[in-house]
């Protein structure tokens, strides 16, 4: 219990927050190594999982060789590519979080695909709709719950374990940490176990808010009803009535 007040005492102490070194300049550099990886991640997984997911094939290759990256510890990936002309560039930590956060985004993305209604794909190609219309119109609305759930927990993943960019000197609040380690100083390094702790609760909230806000199945539940729907009658998505 002492260590833990004495590392919230350092916490909301205002000369811990400023300088080159303070919780304010890590927080940022924790953000943006976050971000950055998150984004390079989604790019490269994204594609390739709703793409496999809409043709039916190789997705399983995919997912198993996206498991076996999973099963590689970070810790590990970092000590490999520390070995390597990256040495103790930014990069090191970058590709390593970005190796980390595909499997869950390119295995929810496939499966997100797989899941949709078979009977709303054949409807869709019965009404002359070409593959691109149906990935875009139907697949990948019915697929963001499971798609923005991957993202989530790659998110959250990506953010906690962004603290081990400390170890080859990286950027971000795993520097308050071992630097805490570094002076034997308690107080600190429960602090910035606090810092990540919180920070990691937050942003879990903030993408489970925003999984909500992007899911197009759940706003068309709550939409106010329409003639149609008064009616009884089945209402097509506006992307199947326009064929776009």
């Amino acid at each position: 219990m002492n260590g833990l007040l004495d590392g919230l005492g350092w916490l909301f102490d205002g000369a811990n927050w400023g300088g080159p070194a303070g919780i304010g300049t890590r927080l940022v550099e924790h953000l943006w190594l976050t971000g950055l990886s998150m984004l390079i991640a989604c790019a490269i997984a994204l594609p390739i999982g709703l793409w496999l997911g809409h043709l039916g094939r190789g997705g399983t290759l995919a997912i198993n060789i996206s498991n076996v990256g999973r099963a590689v510890p970070t810790f590990a990936i970092l000590a490999l590519l520390y070995m390597t002309p990256l040495g103790l560039s930014v990069w090191t930590t970058i590709i390593a979080l970005v190796l980390f956060a595909i499997p869950p985004i390119l295995t929810n993305a496939y499966v997100g695909m797989r899941e949709v209604d078979p009977d709303a794909v054949e409807a869709a190609r019965g009404m002359g709709m070409s593959g691109g219309q149906l990935l875009r119109g139907i697949e990948l609305p019915l697929a963001v719950p499971l798609v923005m759930g991957g993202v989530r927990l790659a998110t959250v993943q990506v953010l906690a374990t962004a603290t081990l960019a400390a170890v080859i000197s990286g950027p971000g609040l795993g520097r308050i940490i071992t630097s805490g380690f570094g002076r034997q100083d308690l107080a600190q390094v429960v602090g910035g176990a606090i810092i990540v702790g919180v920070l990691a609760l937050v942003v879990e909230g903030l993408m489970a808010l925003l999984q909500r806000a992007v899911d197009p199945m759940r706003r068309a539940r709550r939409a106010p009803p329409t003639r149609e729907r008064d009616r009884g009658m089945p209402v097509m998505p506006d992307e199947v009535v326009s064929g776009a």
